[in-house]
């Protein structure tokens, strides 16, 4: 499945304008022979939005929402897309993945919020392995600060999934995460890890882009710069089959030395 990533931080505070970029995104990567497209973390509103959180939070099923499946049924991919989800009077970093016929597919709560801005504004998801079937493939949902947590990744790992898409708000001086350690995590957990950056200053953060789809063999398949950009590659079924069948880590591991971890 050609996967595409769309690597830009949109307009804070303006949710027609982001669907907007996500349209024009989607129809390029249609273009492409892209199957899925990837936003990055809190595409729908912009990151930096303070108190305006609760405002522009929106239910799974709100008007974005349905605006967004419009955009994947005229363009026929599937979208991810990062926002902040409202259920009753509580608020959560959110991703919502929604297949090519306009079907919400999963719906993923951020479970590792990152500094005080997240703290203050959003309550943590309590599930950390969302999945949904898409292409044949197992699609696995996790955001940003998520990732860092190795248990997180291998969690997905044995749960099947076969792509992650982590939608991200990666910010300077953290860009190694990007660089090393998105590789490293696809490789030591036999999958695809599709990484999503915002770009550019936003408020009192300034985001570092790099956006990268690494493969099982912990070799990154698209990279982009630090700008606003589009890039993709394949997700590959036979490729990963066959580095699952190569690379022993999975089945090598002996769960009763780990029971300290927990």
């Amino acid at each position: 499945m050609h996967t595409a990533l769309l690597q830009s931080s949109g307009r804070p505070g303006d949710v027609a304008h982001n669907l907007r970029v996500l349209d024009d995104a989607a129809r390029a990567a249609a273009a492409n022979g892209a199957g899925l497209l990837a936003a990055p973390e809190m595409f729908l509103t912009g990151y930096a939005i303070g108190d305006d959180v609760p405002r522009l939070a929106e239910p799974a099923d709100g008007e974005s929402a349905d605006a967004i499946a419009e955009i994947a049924t005229r363009h026929g991919l599937a979208v991810a897309y990062g926002y902040p989800e409202r259920d009753g009077e509580t608020v959560y970093n959110s991703v919502q993945l929604i297949s090519a016929d306009g079907t919400r597919l999963a719906n993923y709560r951020k479970t590792h919020l990152f500094g005080c801005f997240e703290r203050d504004h959003f309550t943590p998801g309590d599930q950390p392995v969302v999945q949904a079937e898409l292409a044949g493939l197992r699609v696995g949902l996790m955001i940003c600060y998520d990732v860092e947590f190795p248990e997180n990744v291998r969690a997905h790992a044995l749960a099947g999934t076969d792509l992650l898409l982590v939608p991200t708000a990666q910010m300077h001086p953290f860009q190694f995460v990007a660089e090393s350690l998105v590789p490293v995590r696809a490789f030591e957990n036999q999958m695809y890890v599709a990484y999503v950056n915002r770009t550019g200053p936003e408020g009192e953060f300034e985001f570092v882009g790099l956006s990268t789809l690494a493969g099982p063999d912990g070799v990154a398949r698209a990279r982009a710069g630090r700008g606003e950009e589009l890039v993709s590659a394949d997700v590959d079924p036979a490729f990963l089959a066959a580095s699952r069948e190569n690379n022993p880590y999975l089945r090598d591991r002996r769960p009763g030395l780990y029971a300290s971890l927990i």
